[in-house]
């Protein structure tokens, strides 16, 4: 026996060249059919197993269709229908279990799309047949309530036996399967470390970034407040005394580590200098556009916490991760217009204390100490 393997598109082909010599006893097949035997090939496996095998072959009738040995001397032969023993869904539902014995991490389900066996007479040798098996199959698994499409096997095996010798069809078509099964178990061992199909977690894991390493960029650092030399862009006159532009991303790429999908996300709030400008320059002013910098924090802590492993899944998380940042833009976004609202853009001093008040108090809830300020700031320079 010779197997030959060949890539096709993605999918896999087995060919699978038999050749016997004539002159053995010829053998009958059993009315009930072609017994398939147990795999001689074990591949035991904590990665996975079959759970189930569902039949969607177009015509779910016998798998071969066999020429035998004419009842009459003279007479041609032709195809006959054969099936297994048991039931060929039975049957290749037991050998597949049997070649994959559980346990195993992950239950896949194998679709059977085609399993024939068919038979052709060699041209100018009447005694001499030729066979093709072929086998598709196409592996998923249900994950998180939803279906995981995995791979897709196809394989071909070509034979030539003696007419009278019909039983070296099962042995051929044992070895198709036997090749189907070998494939699914390279593929997920070769897959399951790093391919999000087979990833069985999601760890999610968020750094946030404080260091001061670009020019026009500052970081949000509870020890490095906003500084007035940090307002680059040229003041202006109207009604406020200062304008920064604070706003916060996440970056990162997700990777697959030993089947846990891995989330490392950089979380960055930040203020761009050469949008910020101040035409009033005291403390009061200093700690009103603190306090939007301080906003936005406390808005992308909210996002992080958002993020809990009951909300993220393995299917979405980056379709979640997108939506609720988009929640949280809106929410920085109004947050500040109502902080400038009740302030007066920090013309209401009161009010500007209770929102310091508040401020503090929540960035502390989350852990994050804000620099000290003094009890109670003065008041606007045209106070």
């Amino acid at each position: 026996m010779l197997f030959l393997p060949s890539l096709r598109a993605g999918l896999v082909c087995w060919v699978l060249a038999a050749f016997f010599l004539p002159g053995r006893a010829a053998a009958q097949l059993p009315a009930a059919g072609l017994k398939l035997l147990p795999p001689t090939t074990v591949l035991a496996t904590t990665e996975f197993y079959v759970a189930q095998v569902l039949d969607q072959r177009p015509t779910p009738t016998a798998v071969a269709w066999l020429l035998l040995p004419p009842a009459k001397a003279g007479q041609a032969a032709t195809p006959r229908a054969v099936d297994l023993q048991g039931g060929s869904l039975a049957a290749i539902r037991t050998f597949i279990g049997q070649s994959l014995p559980r346990p195993g991490r992950r239950p896949l389900t194998a679709r059977l799309l085609e399993c024939r066996v068919t038979e052709t007479a060699v041209p100018g040798q009447p005694a001499q047949v030729e066979g093709r098996v072929e086998i598709k199959l196409a592996f998923e698994w249900q994950r998180e309530g939803q279906t995981v499409p995995l791979t897709d096997y196809h394989g071909a095996a070509r034979y030539r036996r003696p007419l009278a010798q019909p039983a070296v069809v099962e042995p051929a078509l044992r070895q198709a399967l036997t090749e189907a099964v070998r494939y699914l178990h390279q593929w997920v061992h070769t897959q399951a470390p790093t391919s999000l199909k087979l990833a069985t977690g999601l760890r999610l894991r968020f750094t946030d970034v404080t260091s001061q390493t670009q020019p026009d960029t500052l970081f949000y650092d509870p020890a490095r407040p906003l500084r007035f030399p940090d307002f680059t862009a040229p003041s202006r006159s109207g009604p406020y005394a200062a304008a920064v532009f604070p706003s916060f991303a996440y970056a990162g790429q997700p990777r697959v580590v030993q089947g846990v999908l891995q989330l490392d996300l950089q979380l960055k709030v930040f203020v761009v200098r050469s949008s910020s400008w101040a035409s009033l320059r005291d403390a009061y002013t200093l700690n009103h556009e603190q306090r939007h910098f301080d906003l936005v924090k406390l808005v992308a802590e909210r996002f992080k916490r958002r993020l809990t492993p009951e909300r993220m899944n393995l299917q979405d998380y980056n379709s979640i991760l997108q939506y609720e940042y988009l929640v949280a833009f809106q929410e920085m976004n109004r947050l500040q217009e109502q902080y400038d609202a009740e302030t007066r853009g920090g013309q209401d001093t009161a009010a500007q204390q209770r929102w310091n008040q508040r401020i503090d108090q929540e960035l502390r809830t989350y852990g994050v100490g804000p620099p000290e300020k003094p009890a109670r700031l003065p008041g606007p320079a045209n106070e």
